[in-house]
């Protein structure tokens, strides 16, 4: 047993248990800039919609009822409005997927991902309000359904986040030794080997290769293969562990 004084050096168990952050890459940062021009280019649109169903039925006296074709009229551009807020809300979910936010600010993590829900809400609840006030019932109604299904389109539940691609990477590169993965244009799971059974069938005419936030970003896929993983377990388990050099100091 040594007799020497022994010193032990702080800050080594945080850089250990500290995982790496996930950063997308140029590229990715860049379309995913784009996406959300686009969707909020849509979404002030789907707003200019709202504006205008909200500026006719502002005009109408409660007592008398809308003519039909004038309530026709109401409803299309309610139905446009709804078109362009799912529209929008699709682009900024592939954008989030390209550039996801951390989950160490929840705030800015729901905003960002459930950003199309509030737009929703914004886009059809004063119409909705409005109507009522109108006495223009089935409008209000059709509003308020409109409200309900484009929340619902544009809501993400399963938002992604910049610890989930992180956590998702290091295991792949834990298993293989680097970040590459496997998929195929209608699989949900991204796998380790091309050649596994589930996507190299005679079904299969193509199979894309990229890394895991890839294969979430364009596919949105955010499972690994359970075959694949347990085939990379048992192949590493094989591998004998090389020993490590142990080096000492004499004085």
């Amino acid at each position: 047993m040594t007799t020497k004084k022994i010193t032990k050096v702080s800050g080594g168990e945080e850089e250990i248990s500290q995982k790496p952050t996930f950063v997308p890459t140029p590229e990715a940062k860049a379309q995913a800039g784009k996406f959300r021009m686009y969707g909020i280019l849509l979404w002030i649109l789907a707003i200019v919609a709202e504006i205008i169903a909200i500026f006719i039925l502002s005009k109408k006296d409660p007592e008398i009822e809308l003519t039909t074709g004038n309530r026709i009229a109401l409803i299309a551009i309610l139905l446009v409005d709804l078109i362009l807020l799912i529209a929008g809300s699709s682009f900024w979910k592939k954008a989030n997927r390209l550039d996801p936010a951390s989950r160490q600010n929840q705030i800015k993590f729901f905003l960002q991902n459930q950003l199309g829900v509030v737009v929703a809400a914004v886009a059809f609840l004063p119409v909705v309000i409005l109507a009522f006030i109108k006495k223009e019932y089935l409008v209000g109604a059709i509003a308020a359904l409109f409200m309900v299904g484009g929340g619902a389109a544009s809501a993400d539940y399963n938002p992604p986040s910049q610890e989930e691609y992180s956590e998702q990477t290091s295991r792949v590169e834990e298993l293989t030794g680097s970040n590459s993965v496997f998929w195929t244009k209608s699989g949900t799971k991204y796998h380790i080997y091309e050649d596994c059974p589930h996507i190299n069938t005679k079904r299969t005419d193509e199979i894309f290769s990229g890394t895991v936030a890839q294969a979430r970003a364009l596919k949105n896929i955010t499972e690994l293969c359970k075959t694949c993983e347990s085939k990379a377990e048992k192949q590493k388990s094989l591998i004998p562990e090389t020993p490590s050099e142990e080096t000492s100091n004499e004085e």
